[in-house]
């Protein structure tokens, strides 16, 4: 019996060339993937691949199966989608995942609606970045993510997979009660700052790889500054103490925000800087009742935020 794990990691290898490239897109390392295919050869009784230089190919057999893989992938999920369909309500178990400040500020509201609309619907949630839930809509693993991109540098979405807007996200720089650009903050009857205006002070940023701190540091060189990252920390709330601490300054959106420490100020972008929020799924379960349902309870709670 084939394993179909298995069969997503060569379908991966297949799709992006290189064993690396697959497993940037499976977020896996490439040690996992070298494992997978090699006990996919095993199963199979025939080398998948060949060396090709430093890296591999796939041997005749090894095409062969991986167009299978992809029809076996697509068939999966079809056969899920019409299973639901056929009883033409959303039961069964349906897996999300959704990056921080989305956890907090809208899949609540969203799991609240669907628990009294879909009583029969499971839901389990993940908290990851939308790097890794989209990579993980991909593999299986998860059935629908919420990711985000920003206005200038999106994310690029998998051809297989479906996306539709939510909501777009504004966001202020948060700075300390005690900053020369305090009295600039929301309310005070004057007007927003530039990033450049920023250019001189240390940053609170995300993890390093992750597309939000490549969107600052992009961002920050594209107005002229060489962009100082004092500290790192993953949660806003965690960057937000560091701020009022006057360690340096940081990116405060607003979506699932919460209440802002005594010592911050948050102060407007003059050109506004937002984020695209998103649902994405694989475009071959946009059949399931539960799918729909998901993205009908997500699009609800986001109208609600605007």
């Amino acid at each position: 019996m084939l394993n179909l794990e298995r069969l997503r990691t060569l379908d991966a290898l297949a799709r992006h060339g290189s064993v690396s490239g697959a497993a940037d897109g499976l977020h896996v390392t490439t040690s996992a993937v070298s494992q997978q295919l090699a006990k996919l050869e095993r199963e199979v009784g025939q080398p998948l691949l060949a060396r090709n230089g430093r890296g591999v190919r796939l041997t005749d057999a090894g095409r062969l199966l991986a167009d299978h893989a992809a029809r076996i992938i697509s068939q999966v999920e079809l056969a899920q989608a019409d299973v639901e369909a056929q009883r033409g309500c959303a039961v069964g178990e349906l897996r999300i995942g959704a990056f921080p400040t989305a956890m907090r500020g809208l899949l609540p509201q969203a799991l609240a609606a669907l628990r009294a609309g879909h009583p029969e619907l499971r839901v389990r949630v993940r908290e990851q970045e939308p790097e890794e839930s989209m990579a993980a809509v991909v593999r299986g693993d998860l059935d629908l993510a919420l990711a985000i991109d920003w206005h200038n540098k999106r994310m690029p979405v998998p051809a297989e997979l479906t996306r539709t807007h939510l909501l777009d996200d504004t966001v202020d720089i948060a700075v300390p009660a005690g900053h020369r650009l305090a009295d600039r903050a929301g309310g005070s009857g004057k007007s927003g700052i530039s990033l450049a205006e920023c250019g001189d002070d240390d940053w609170i940023s995300w993890n390093e790889g992750q597309f939000c701190h490549e969107w600052l540091v992009f961002t920050l060189r594209g107005t002229g500054i060489e962009p100082r990252i004092a500290h790192i920390a993953e949660e806003h709330h965690t960057q937000l103490a560091f701020v009022e601490a006057g360690l340096g300054v940081c990116v405060a959106p607003k979506l699932g925000r919460g209440p802002v420490p005594p010592g911050v100020r948050l102060l407007p972008v003059c050109d506004s800087v937002r984020r695209h929020v998103y649902a994405v799924w694989r475009a071959d379960a946009d059949r399931r009742p539960s799918i729909r349902a998901a993205v009908d309870a997500l699009r609800q709670a986001a109208a609600g935020l605007r």
